[in-house]
């Protein structure tokens, strides 16, 4: 097949004496289709590296549960980094017959030129920007905050006491809507999650531009809250059942008071 390739190909072929030995060429594999899956899920006894006159190198392997087929995909050519080939899209590999002639001409109409164009594309990524974008830091601390919670009720809300007062008219403009019976700023639920998460983003950054931070939260859950109130209920329900004449422990402090007795 190398040799019906156009230009001048050399082969290079290794077996594998273990499993673990399929995968130091295998991670530079420029596919996320048919060929990655096949090395991902399956044990390879061997394969085949083609290097062509450009450097160009091409992956082959036997197709998994198709005997008598073929599986081709280029290798990603080095001397790039990670962030060159962000973006650009995989000259996937393509599965060819056992006939070389056939094969040679399937890769060179189908693959090739995938190929062609994605080095290219990833030679101009490297042409602009040659070294690797600088690492996301975290944002600084913000003296003030307003801090939402999604209700269990699915409205979303923050107590108007905690507001900043600066803060209050973005609130506003951005929907939400205070509500005086419940002390608090509201954002009914009647909005949708689409509606809902566009202003979420509006009010972050009018927030953003007057240096108060927004936080997200969810209620507590309401077994924890029924667990909470079990906890508090107990005392006097066992004050409530035992015998008369029994003591039982006081919550107030003073250590144990004797029941009631009945009437």
């Amino acid at each position: 097949m190398a040799t019906r390739l156009p230009g001048t190909w050399t082969s290079e072929y290794h077996r594998h004496a273990s499993y673990s030995e399929q995968f130091p060429v295998a991670e530079r594999l420029w596919d996320t289709g048919h060929v990655d899956w096949a090395v991902s899920e399956h044990v390879l006894g061997h394969h085949a590296v083609l290097t062509g006159s450009a450097g160009e190198e091409l992956y082959v392997i036997d197709r998994p549960l198709r005997r008598g087929q073929f599986l081709v995909a280029a290798l990603e050519p080095p001397g790039f980094q990670p962030h060159h080939f962000r973006g650009v899209p995989e000259p996937n590999g393509i599965a060819v017959s056992a006939d070389p002639v056939r094969a040679a001409a399937s890769i060179s109409c189908r693959l090739l030129p995938r190929h062609a164009r994605a080095v290219e594309a990833v030679r101009a990524r490297a042409r602009r920007r040659p070294d690797p974008p600088a690492h996301r830091q975290t944002a600084p601390e913000t003296a003030k905050a307003v801090t939402l919670t999604r209700y269990s009720d699915g409205v979303l809300g923050t107590p108007y006491a905690s507001v900043p007062d600066e803060a209050r008219d973005t609130l506003y403009v951005s929907g939400f809507q205070y509500v005086p019976d419940q002390g608090a700023f509201l954002l009914p639920a009647g909005y949708g999650p689409v509606a809902t998460a566009v202003r979420i983003q509006v009010l972050a950054a009018r927030l953003a531009q007057t240096g108060i931070g927004l936080n997200l939260r969810h209620a507590p859950t309401r077994s924890r809250a029924a667990a909470a109130v079990t906890a508090a209920s107990a005392p006097a329900a066992q004050a409530n059942h035992a015998p008369a004449g029994t003591a039982v422990p006081s919550t107030a402090g003073g250590g144990p008071r004797p029941a009631h007795r009945s009437r």
